[in-house]
């Protein structure tokens, strides 16, 4: 079974930028440092877009991200970031093919 890859594409309202940064990359550390089934959790600003940032996340499979939604950090931050975003769209992928460096 392939891993599920999933894109998060968030449109911030104005000025709100820094705190979304502050709760986002908060989230991103305890999911991946908590969730076994978490690979990979980026955060990405996109250049030029001041207020758009987007999530690059990869579970084992799509029960894994199911648990991550599931999870009281994934709520806590859900409901903190509420007002400050004005659109969110999520993409859900199959991982084909993951070309790594090897070290």
């Amino acid at each position: 079974m392939a891993d599920y890859a999933i894109i998060v594409d968030f449109k911030l309202k104005p000025n709100t930028r820094r705190l979304f940064r502050s709760l986002v990359d908060a989230n991103a550390r305890t999911t991946l440092g908590s969730e076994p089934g978490c690979r990979r959790f980026d955060v990405l600003e996109p250049e030029g877009e001041e207020d758009r940032v987007v999530l690059y996340e990869i579970y084992r499979d799509r029960a894994a991200f199911e648990d991550h939604l599931k999870s009281p950090h994934f709520a806590a931050f859900d409901e903190a970031v509420a007002g400050l975003v004005a659109h969110k769209s999520v993409s859900e992928y199959e991982l084909v093919c993951e070309a790594t460096v090897a070290a």
